[in-house]
């Protein structure tokens, strides 16, 4: 019997461990998943909370809800991966799993520490992040009795999860304090590492001029070096420096230690691979898959959900002896609530950046591509509906997991 050993029961490894369950022969192949917690959380979600617009118990669910039947799940933190020897240690009874094949999805998470004076003894009272359930619930809470003054959000350095969510924080922010009806006491500063408001220039422009009619101010290429929490400050590596009355934080994110301790990852801990096939450069029986892959393209849930649909056709070919196909082309779709019932709809890839347009059907939509629109609100809030019934089950959704040229304007 054949085994199939997957790291991480997040978005990525769930559909894997789902798409791969339906598609390989029964009784051939044994399925196994591991991850050192129970929890599943719908990450997306984390954005809303401070808000007052989801609660926790909106992006909770238990891991094993998602595991399908016939698939082993073993809850443990993961000692190392030896891939010379096709196998894995759990810390859980010293226990050694050996496997056929490999996915890693061991994902991403932030890491403040890394950053001087960012959690120090500030952590929590004014200075905050919104990538964590802990400190998304304990900004709603401190937002609570918030009356104003200025809120910078900085993102320390990229990649990050979700790229789009420090724009959409701040743009709902916005909207936040104009209900509360204190926005004329707020100033919202947003600094970033990048020479604009995202990273592609066409939807930099955009945006940038949306965070302007908005009143954001955006400070550019803005690389913090610490924070000063007594000062209330950031500092950057130009020694230039941004005075804050709240912080919010979009820490440093890297992969899981344990990709670091078994030497098969970058500087934070993402793993190489191929960018259109997923498999690893050294061993030809290993893949890595969503926010643990050292790819070009976003750390985000749709990513994840293209990548994995290219990817179960490929693997299916690949065991009968058939050479992968460059399937996966950085597939990218991303929902931007920018506030007052409204959002925006990205949609791009490794080779062609965000345009504008109507998605999915050309010159219908219902989505409009680089335009605020209610439809784009409410596909947004939809997509957690589809998240817990759809894509975790890997349920395959009547889009391409390619990009399409279709109903995009060329600028």
């Amino acid at each position: 019997m054949k085994k199939l050993l997957i790291l991480g029961a997040g978005t990525a490894g769930t559909m894997v461990a789902n798409r791969l369950a339906h598609l390989l022969e029964q009784g051939e192949w044994q399925i196994t998943i591991v991850d050192q917690h129970e929890t599943h959380y719908y990450q997306p979600g984390f954005l809303f909370i401070p808000f007052g617009m989801y609660g926790k118990n909106d992006v909770v669910k238990p891991k094993r809800e998602f595991i399908p039947p016939g698939v082993e799940f073993i809850t443990s933190p993961i000692e190392g991966v030896e891939p010379d020897l096709n196998r894995v240690k759990l810390v859980k009874e010293g226990r050694v799993l050996y496997y056929d094949f490999l996915v890693i999805a061991t994902g991403t998470r932030t890491r403040p520490e890394q950053t001087p004076g960012l959690r120090e003894h500030e952590w929590g009272k004014t200075i905050f992040d919104f990538y964590t359930i802990e400190g998304a619930l304990a900004l709603a809470k401190h937002l609570r009795t918030w009356r104003g003054g200025r809120l910078v959000l900085n993102v320390v350095e990229n990649p990050i999860k979700c790229p789009v969510a420090p724009l959409e924080f701040i743009m709902l922010a916005d909207w936040f304090f104009n209900e509360q009806g204190i926005r004329d006491r707020v100033e919202l500063i947003y600094a970033t590492p990048l020479p604009g408001a995202f990273t592609k220039p066409i939807a930099s422009k955009h945006l940038g001029d949306i965070l302007e009619r908005k009143g954001v101010k955006v400070v550019p290429e803005f690389m913090i070096e610490h924070v000063d929490p007594d000062a209330k400050k950031i500092v950057a590596f130009d020694e230039s420096e941004l005075d804050y009355d709240l912080l919010v934080s979009v820490p440093l994110n890297m992969g899981d230690d344990v990709i670091a301790r078994s030497g098969m990852g970058d500087e934070l801990n993402y793993v190489a691979v191929d960018k259109h096939t997923f498999v690893s450069p050294k061993y030809p029986n290993v893949f890595a898959l969503g926010d643990a892959a050292a790819l070009p393209t976003s750390k985000a849930g749709s990513v994840a959900h293209f990548a994995v649909e290219c990817f179960a056709e490929n693997f299916m070919r690949y065991v009968d002896g058939l050479e992968l196909l460059p399937t996966f082309d950085g597939h990218a779709n991303c929902f931007i609530e920018s506030g007052f019932g409204k959002g925006l709809l990205i949609d791009f890839n490794y080779d062609t950046q965000p345009l504008p347009g109507m998605y999915p059907l050309p010159g219908i939509g219902p989505f409009s591509l680089l335009q605020e629109s209610e439809a784009n609100h409410w596909g947004k809030m939809m997509f957690r509906w589809m998240y817990w019934n759809l894509l975790l089950k890997g349920q395959e959704l009547p889009l391409p997991a390619r990009m399409s040229m279709a109903g995009k304007w060329r600028n």
